[in-house]
């Protein structure tokens, strides 16, 4: 990905429909979501018996109750700082042999949940794994990067369809240490072959986004977690009587233990049976896990939460760089107390069936683009807000649809202009006209510039909210430069028309320097936001 990585971000209007759903298949004519019982396929395949297959964990719930675990660090964390002692610790970062992306300010986890079936309390989940499980004998069906803002006040969890097909770089297998070549294949396969250090580098390939840390979680911590948290309530629309998870429940509220809640997040015939559906009933669950794991019950009981603590710690494998830095597990503590009211956001992948295999699905492009577009442009710190009294208080305070901007290009590269004027009406610009600025030493302009007439009294407001809007973020300077070659713009995405709203409202100039990156993307598609859900929303939600 290039640094103008918003530029590649193409157009689409998608169906209001989420994807998977019922209703969408039929408006759009697709095949259904693919069956949860894969036929049998190289090293993913079932072993010629049902059983293997039923065992695959989406653990959801595990990996999430991992974000919250240091939910103790709010109350003072040298009374738990032997609990947090408990977490076993992984280093990685020599494994990962492919160019890693830049480092935004924000913390991105990549959160694992692992079905292996070594270790105590995990091989009766599958004894043939057990036995394999030294040689790659370890799969993951969840994989989910945890997103939180350089603020840490907006979080973000992303969900990774087990099987989309995508090409996984280079990597070292995880035992021999042997490089193994690129290759198009599920994106859990790159756990399978090559641990967490193939599949933090396949995620940063395919997005771009730089994982800061990593969590893995397997069956016994998952269990551990939630009893600790005194179970989790659920509610169910129908009852359930599943022998492959060994669950029965009736329909309604119930309480589930960590036995019951595993069977729960394995639960594979209930609904239409898709794992798109399962997923969003897992994320809803999730969403009771985080509420729990930080509501003022628990963190009041100092029994309980020490309790809490030493069953999280003992439960995952960290990264050292997270597990030993005391103020990044406050931070995601902190993120995950405060946002437990405003709304932890679980997002899944926009996808589409794989033309190739039914059975398999591909990213939604350029949807997906436009989420990653998302994360890897939020990268800075608010500003700090003046004070009543300060000459700075804005005259006004305009929306995105309100500024006019006049795009120049100031570098050497044809077409930037259009580039960044087409993504900057994405997000709700009204940009009125394209145009080049010829610096006058012909070279291209190393900095980017925001301007606006001296003489127009709220043009600094208006070009503030340009400049919020663009990575790096330019200062904006009173008095417009010449443009050579000055156009209209005509809007060809589905953003904003060109010339629609900002009445009376100054035209910025942007002119776009060889530092420019990308425009900050806040409005997603369709499909992105029909496929997400807000915790705070699942409080009585019965699936």
């Amino acid at each position: 990905m290039s640094d103008y990585r918003s530029a590649s971000v193409q157009d689409a209007r998608v169906a209001p429909s989420a994807p998977g759903s019922r209703m969408a298949r039929r408006a759009a004519g697709s095949p259904p979501p693919p069956p949860d019982d894969r036929p049998t396929r190289g090293h993913r395949g079932d072993g010629g018996g049902g059983g293997q297959g039923k065992m695959r964990v989406l653990a959801w719930v595990s990996i999430a109750a991992t974000t919250v675990m240091v939910a103790g660090a709010l109350t003072g964390y040298t009374v738990y700082r032997d609990a947090f002692g408990n977490i076993t610790q992984k280093s990685v970062k020599e494994d990962i042999i492919n160019p890693r992306p830049r480092d935004t300010g924000a913390l991105n986890v990549l959160l694992v949940g692992s079905d292996t079936r070594a270790g105590k309390g995990n091989a009766k989940y599958g004894q043939q794994l057990a036995r394999t499980a030294d040689a790659g004998g370890k799969r993951t069906d969840t994989i989910i990067v945890m997103h939180i803002s350089p603020n840490r006040d907006k979080a973000r969890l992303i969900s990774f369809p087990r099987d989309s097909m995508v090409q996984i770089p280079k990597c070292k297998n995880e035992t021999t240490k042997a490089e193994m070549p690129p290759r198009r294949d599920m994106i859990n396969s790159a756990y399978n072959s090559g641990g967490i250090a193939c599949t933090i580098s396949t995620i940063e390939t395919l997005t771009q986004i730089r994982i800061n840390h990593f969590v893995e979680v397997d069956f016994s911590g998952f269990k551990n977690i939630v009893d600790a948290l005194g179970g989790i309530e659920i509610c169910l629309k129908s009852g359930v009587n599943d022998r492959a998870s060994h669950l029965v429940l009736p329909p309604g509220k119930s309480l589930l233990n960590g036995e019951k809640a595993l069977g729960y997040v394995r639960l594979r015939h209930y609904g239409d049976g898709s794992d798109i559906q399962r997923i969003k009933r897992q994320q809803i669950f999730l969403s009771k896990v985080i509420a729990k794991a930080t509501s003022s019950e628990l963190l009041t009981d100092i029994g309980k939460l020490t309790g809490f603590i030493k069953a999280a710690a003992g439960s995952v494998t960290m990264d050292p760089e997270l597990a030993n830095d005391t103020q990044q597990l406050i931070d995601i503590a902190t993120s995950a107390k405060e946002l437990t009211a405003g709304g932890v956001q679980l997002t899944t992948i926009p996808w589409l069936p794989d033309p190739q295999d039914p059975n398999r699905v591909i990213w939604k492009e350029p949807d997906a683009s436009a989420l990653w577009a998302s994360i890897i442009s939020d990268t800075e710190l608010p500003d700090p807000a003046p004070s009543a009294s300060a000459s700075t208080k804005p005259k006004v305070t305009p929306k995105p649809e309100q500024v006019k901007v006049q795009v120049l290009n100031g570098t050497t590269t044809p077409g930037k202009a259009r580039l960044v004027a087409d993504e900057l009406a994405k997000q709700g610009f009204n940009v009125v006209g394209v145009g080049n600025y010829q610096a006058a030493d012909g070279a291209s302009l190393p900095a980017s510039e925001i301007h606006y007439a001296k003489g127009a009294a709220t043009g600094a407001d208006y070009a503030a909210v340009l400049s919020g809007a663009v990575l790096p973020k330019p200062a904006p300077s009173a008095g417009k430069v010449t443009a050579t070659n000055p156009q209209p713009y005509t809007s060809g995405t589905t953003g904003t028309a060109a010339g629609a709203g900002g009445k009376g409202a100054p035209v910025i100039q942007l002119v776009v320097g060889s530092d420019f990156k990308s425009v900050k993307v806040t409005k997603l598609p369709d499909s992105v936001n029909n496929s997400t859900i807000t915790a705070a929303d699942q409080k009585n939600v019965c699936t």
